[in-house]
C-alpha cells in the first residue's frame, strides 16, 4: 500500500482533519476513523492475516442535511481513496430494468482508475511537457526535410533554425506566446454517443462503458484545429502524458486500490426497507436487500477492467429512517453493518459554526464571489446570529432540511446583489451585512408564513 502522509493518520488526526469542514457529530466522525486507520492497520498484518480482517461497515441514522454525506466523502479525500455514492432507491432487483447493485462497484472501479491515471500522469508531466513543447515548435517553426541515402525524407535542424527554436522556446515558457494561434493535430474519437433502444436498455453507466470500448477497438483520427499556444500546451500536455503511461498497470494498480482502500457509500437505505406490507413495492425492496447482499458480503464483480473483490471494500450506509426502522431491513444485511451511529439533529448554534468556522464556509464562498468582482463582502456577527435563527425557525416550522436550509437563506439574501454588482457598484466596494438588513430581506416571510421560496 502507498505511504503517503494519508495512510497513517491517527484516528484523532483523521477527526481534526474532518472537523475543517463539518460541525458536530463527533460520534460518527470517531467511527468513520477508526474505519480508516483500520485499513493502514490490515496492511501491516502477516498476508493470510489480511484476508481475514474485514472492515467493519458503517449504517448511519439521521435526518437529512446533517453530514452523512459529506462525512463519508471527506473521509475519501483525506485517504486518497476512491469513492462513489449510491441512492438505494435507484436499483432495482435483477430481472427488471433500472440500474443493478453491482453497478456500484463498477462505478467505483472507474473512480480508482481516474485517480492512478491522475497520479501516473504527475509523475510523467514534466516529460510530456517537453514533448508537448517540440510539436508547438514543430508548429511555429517547419524543421527543414532533407532526404538521407535511403531516399526517406527526414526532418533536420541547421544551426540557425535551432537558435530560432532556442529563441521560441523561452517564449513558450515564459508564456509570452501563449496568445498566439498554431494550427496542430489532436485526436478525435471514431464513436459518438451511441443510443440503444429496446426492452433490455443498458443504464447510462453501461453505455458510457461500451462506447468507450468501443472508441479503444477504433483507430484514432486526427484532425486539424486553430488553436492558442495555451489551449494547445494543455491538450498536447494531457495526449502525450496518457501515451507515456502503461494502461496495463493503471488497471492493475487501480484494481488494487479499489479491493483494498476503495469506499462505496449507499444513501437512502431505508427507502429499500420493509414497511410491514407483504406485497407490492415491499417485495420488490426486499429484492433489492437481497441483491446488494452478497455485494456487502464479499464477492467478485466483473468489471471492464477485470474482477474486482467486494471482500474489503467499505461499505457506509445511511438513511432518515423517518418510517422504517433499521430493523425493518432483512436480518442478513442488518448484520453487515455492525456499526450503527445515530447523527443528531443541528441546533441554532450549530447553524452559526457552519456559518463560519469550516474551511468551505458558505460566507466564505460568498465573499470569494464578491472577490472576483473585485469587492468585498464583510458580516457583522449579529447578522451571522440572525441567519442562522431565520434558518433554524423555518426548518422546525416547515421541514427539517438541516445545513442545506442555509443555501436557500443565503441564496435569497444576497441575489440580489449579485445580479446588480457588476453594473451597479463600483470596484472596491465593501459590503456590509447587517441584522438590520438580514431582517429587511428575510423576517416578512417569516413572518407571513410565505416560506414557498425556501423549499427546496
Amino acid at each position: 500500500m502507498k505511504k503517503d502522509n494519508s495512510t497513517f493518520l491517527t484516528p484523532s488526526e483523521i477527526v481534526s482533519e474532518l472537523d475543517k469542514y463539518i460541525i458536530g457529530q463527533q460520534n460518527a466522525k470517531r467511527h468513520v476513523a477508526i474505519a480508516l486507520r483500520n485499513r493502514w492497520r490490515r496492511m501491516q498484518v502477516p498476508l493470510d492475516m489480511q484476508q481475514e480482517i474485514i472492515p467493519n461497515n458503517i449504517l448511519m441514522i439521521g435526518a437529512t442535511g446533517v453530514g452523512k454525506t459529506e462525512i463519508a466523502r471527506r473521509l475519501a479525500k483525506i485517504a486518497d481513496a476512491p469513492f462513489t455514492k449510491v441512492e438505494a432507491s435507484k436499483f432495482t432487483e435483477v430481472g427488471y430494468v433500472g440500474r443493478d447493485v453491482e453497478s456500484m462497484v463498477r462505478d467505483l472501479v472507474e473512480q480508482s482508475v481516474s485517480l492512478v491515471k491522475t497520479q501516473k500522469k504527475e509523475e510523467v508531466k514534466e516529460k510530456a511537457y517537453l514533448l508537448a513543447e517540440e510539436i508547438i515548435l514543430d508548429a511555429l517553426i517547419p524543421p527543414l526535410q532533407t532526404v538521407d541515402s535511403t531516399s526517406s525524407t527526414q526532418p533536420t535542424h541547421p544551426e540557425g533554425n535551432e537558435e530560432t527554436r532556442k529563441w521560441f522556446r523561452e517564449k513558450i515558457r515564459t508564456g509570452e506566446l501563449d496568445d498566439k494561434k498554431i494550427e496542430i493535430h489532436i485526436q478525435q474519437n471514431s464513436v459518438g454517443g451511441l443510443g440503444v433502444v429496446g426492452p433490455n436498455m443498458l443504464d447510462e453507466t453501461s453505455l458510457l462503458n461500451l462506447q468507450e470500448m468501443m472508441n479503444s477497438m477504433m483507430p484514432k483520427k486526427m484532425r486539424k484545429r486553430k488553436i492558442t499556444i495555451a489551449e494547445a500546451k494543455k491538450i498536447l500536455v494531457e495526449e502525450e502524458a496518457a501515451k507515456l503511461i502503461d494502461m496495463d498497470e493503471v488497471k492493475e494498480m487501480a484494481i488494487q486500490k479499489a479491493e483494498n482502500a476503495g469506499i462505496i457509500f449507499i444513501d437512502e437505505i431505508d427507502k429499500i426497507a420493509s414497511t410491514g406490507n407483504k406485497g407490492g413495492a415491499d417485495v420488490s425492496r426486499e429484492g433489492v436487500q437481497r441483491d446488494l447482499l452478497p455485494i456487502v458480503e464479499g464477492s467478485s464483480v466483473t468489471t471492464k477492467y477485470g474482477i474486482v473483490k467486494t471482500d474489503h471494500i467499505l461499505f457506509i450506509a445511511a438513511g432518515a429512517f423517518h418510517l422504517a426502522k433499521p430493523s425493518d431491513l432483512i436480518p442478513e444485511l442488518q448484520g453487515r453493518f455492525p456499526i450503527r451511529v445515530e447523527l443528531t439533529n443541528l441546533t441554532q448554534d450549530d447553524f452559526c459554526r457552519i456559518l463560519k468556522e469550516p474551511k468551505n464556509a458558505l460566507t466564505k464562498q460568498y465573499q470569494a464571489l464578491f472577490e472576483a468582482e473585485g469587492n468585498q463582502l464583510v458580516f457583522e456577527e449579529k447578522a451571522i446570529d440572525e441567519i442562522a435563527e431565520i434558518a433554524f425557525q423555518i426548518n422546525s416550522e416547515i421541514e427539517n432540511i438541516g445545513a442545506r436550509r442555509l443555501h436557500t437563506v443565503m441564496s435569497h439574501l444576497l441575489n440580489d446583489l449579485l445580479y446588480k454588482m457588476p453594473d451597479q457598484l463600483k470596484k472596491g466596494t465593501t459590503v456590509l451585512i447587517t441584522s438590520d438588513l438580514v431582517k429587511e430581506k428575510l423576517n416578512d416571510l417569516v413572518k407571513n408564513k410565505d416560506l414557498s421560496k425556501y423549499i427546496l
